[in-house]
């Protein structure tokens, strides 16, 4: 055996545990894909308003406040 160590993953435990949630991930898709489907819009409806909290808003687009107020 070299002295490197390899990462958890190449090792033979690694690679039984990879596979056992490969399976594992494939079965609660195939049982949950209906709720999760079903639910995504309301997640993408959901996840607008944190979209305009993390983007600061409409906020000024490059001018003064005076020249937004001639506008309205």
């Amino acid at each position: 055996m070299s002295s490197e160590q390899r990462p958890w993953f190449r090792s033979r435990s690694g690679l039984v545990f990879l596979g056992f949630a490969a399976i594992a991930l494939f079965f609660l898709w195939e049982e949950h894909k209906a709720h999760i489907l079903g639910v995504l819009p309301y997640v993408l409806l959901l996840l607008c308003p944190l979209l305009h909290l993390f983007h600061g808003g409409h906020g000024s687009h490059g001018g003064t406040d005076e020249q937004h107020k001639d506008h309205s």
